[in-house]
């Protein structure tokens, strides 16, 4: 047979019950969405320099949001302090079916995120979305990245 002639068929995606997955779920819409719509950080730290070029190698924090839902995310965010009140809400909006990485360095509105300084945050959103939390600390040549997905209780 001519190998042209021939048709190479694609694997089909199954389930883990070996049924053809809903069309739904074939990179269309979620039938339900994922996440929580309440999140923390509870560790938060920018540093006050960087090394390297700016933008991409400058010390940051990030929360990075995951909507994953048919509706756009209304997000808002409070930072906690441990000598004074928190400081929010700062209010972000994450498209549906999208994912935004909000960099807590760019957080202007109601007052920037003090450099040098240890705080906390609350992620509240009206749809459930994931949060994971990532700083990049370039303050030496050896840059350091850490990761790691943000808390959330049952709701």
């Amino acid at each position: 047979m001519d190998p042209r002639a021939r048709r190479e068929k694609r694997p089909s995606l199954l389930d883990s019950r070996g049924r053809q997955p809903k069309r739904s779920q074939q990179g269309g819409h979620m039938e339900k969405p994922i996440g929580r719509t309440r999140w923390a950080i509870a560790e938060g730290y920018i540093p006050g320099r960087s090394n390297g070029p700016e933008p991409q190698m400058t010390s940051h924090e990030t929360a990075c949001l995951l909507n994953a839902s048919d509706r756009d995310a209304q997000v808002a965010i409070t930072v906690y302090f441990s000598d004074r009140d928190p400081a929010g809400p700062y209010r972000v909006t994450v498209p549906a079916r999208r994912t935004r990485h909000v960099r807590f360095n760019d957080l202007t509105e109601p007052e920037p995120i003090p450099r040098d300084t240890d705080y906390a945050s609350v992620i509240e959103s009206d749809v459930p979305i994931v949060v994971q939390h990532t700083r990049l600390d370039s303050r030496q040549a050896e840059n350091a990245l850490i990761s790691t997905i943000a808390y959330t209780d049952r709701e």
